[in-house]
């Protein structure tokens, strides 16, 4: 058996070290929709002012994840640009402050890394100013406003992630790129590209060119759409005669019924995905496959809880030499199981029986897939153009009148 690695401090080396190297780093998981079921985070606005609100729910969840295998940690500011704080009513900006919602969260993100060999990672993601089509110095202005943060907290390395278009993409890397540290970018894209149709080969073509030394995809689709989307990436990259390392970081739910928005297009989106959630196998099949592709890091985004980076920890181990230390508590592919009192539990204690499951959901009258809402809407539709002010009863009224059952 692989000896189990204590979340010990050591002597840190860089993201870019470690993937020149050829080792795998691991992600974490998944924050707005574990906290949000957790009460701590708002579903809608999906801000992360639980930094500043509730700094021990973010702590614990950033421990957690290094627990099962992390070695980076994203600070918590995903939509933490001024104007998403801002955005439809939102009091963040005012009461709180951009500025203190990204303090806190790197100040959490250190204090927990610190605790084993990890990396803090200070992240960007889309913008409202974007998808209202101002221009292109405001929307940097927004990034630069939270960089100034990633710089003063003394972040390890960058990343712009959660983009449906590359050009807002290409933007925030520019500006991270002046900081001088690693660059990693991620698009929240499937097969057919971006929202405005650019291929992903060609995304990640203009994403090194802007100065990304890491690209990828996260968050939208299932890891198996994730993994077609970054072989993609990669053969644009051949073919362009670029390199960079290639970075996945999918969701924990099946989506094969998504269109070309991801996930949000669906009907449960978000309160009704759970009958959809991977097992620990199914990732631990995710994490071969992407590492068979030539990724090497590899992590998780919505949905992704603990368990579930724990288990590509676990498939990679023999890779990595070791396990993570939550593995103490949880036997390869269900061995633990062979000291349950029922013997027709303690028959599941192998590998062939879980790698072969075929889960049922215990719903009986309920589809197996459903039908994407696919509005056809992006940057410049009358529908996405954002507000300072709360969304008024009349822009809710005609909202469902499109959308009836």
């Amino acid at each position: 058996m692989l000896p189990i690695k204590k979340t010990a401090k050591q002597g840190k080396r860089g993201i870019l070290e470690r993937l020149d190297a050829g080792e795998i780093v691991i992600g974490d998981g998944g924050f707005v929709f574990a906290l949000e079921k957790r009460g701590y985070v708002k579903a809608g606005p999906w801000t992360p002012e639980a930094t500043v609100e509730h700094p021990e729910a973010v702590r614990q969840l950033h421990r957690e994840f290094l627990r099962a295998g992390s070695n980076v940690l994203q600070t918590f500011t995903f939509y933490a640009s001024e104007d998403k704080l801002e955005n439809r009513g939102n009091y963040v900006a005012e009461k709180i402050s951009c500025q203190k919602v990204n303090e806190a969260a790197c100040d959490i993100a250190r204090e927990v890394a610190n605790e084993g060999d990890a990396l803090v990672a200070g992240g960007v993601s889309q913008t409202p100013s974007y998808l209202s089509c101002k221009d292109k110095s405001e929307v940097k202005a927004a990034f630069q406003k939270q960089l100034e943060v990633f710089m003063k907290k003394n972040v390890d390395f960058l990343i712009a992630e959660y983009f449906e278009h590359v050009e807002e993409a290409v933007w925030a890397v520019e500006v991270l790129k002046e900081s001088g540290k690693p660059v990693a970018a991620t698009m929240c894209i499937g097969p057919e590209g971006d929202m405005h149709g650019v291929p992903p080969g060609q995304c990640a073509v203009q994403l090194v060119k802007a100065g990304a030394s890491i690209v990828g995809v996260n968050c939208h689709f299932d890891p198996e759409t994730c993994i077609e989307t970054v072989r993609l990436m990669k053969e644009g990259l051949q073919a362009a005669k670029l390199k960079a390392h290639l970075m996945c970081q999918p969701l924990a739910f099946h989506t094969p019924d998504c269109g070309k928005q991801g996930f949000i297009d669906l009907p449960e989106f978000p309160f009704g995905l759970e009958p959809r959630i991977a097992t620990r196998w199914d990732i631990q099949k995710y994490a071969r496959k992407a590492y068979d592709l030539g990724i090497r890091f590899i992590g998780g985004c919505c949905g992704f809880e603990p368990y579930h980076i724990r288990a590509i920890a676990e498939e990679l181990a023999p890779e990595r030499g070791f396990l993570p230390e939550a593995s103490e508590k949880h036997g390869s592919w269900g061995d633990n199981l062979s000291m349950h009192t029922k013997p027709w539990v303690r028959a599941r204690a192998r590998k062939e029986y879980w790698e072969n499951l075929k889960p049922a959901s215990g719903r009986p009258y309920c589809p197996c897939m459903s039908k994407p809402d696919g509005w056809g809407v992006t940057k410049g539709a009358k529908e996405l153009m954002q507000q300072k002010e709360a969304t008024t009863e009349q822009q809710l009224k005609e909202l469902f009148q499109k959308k009836k059952f």
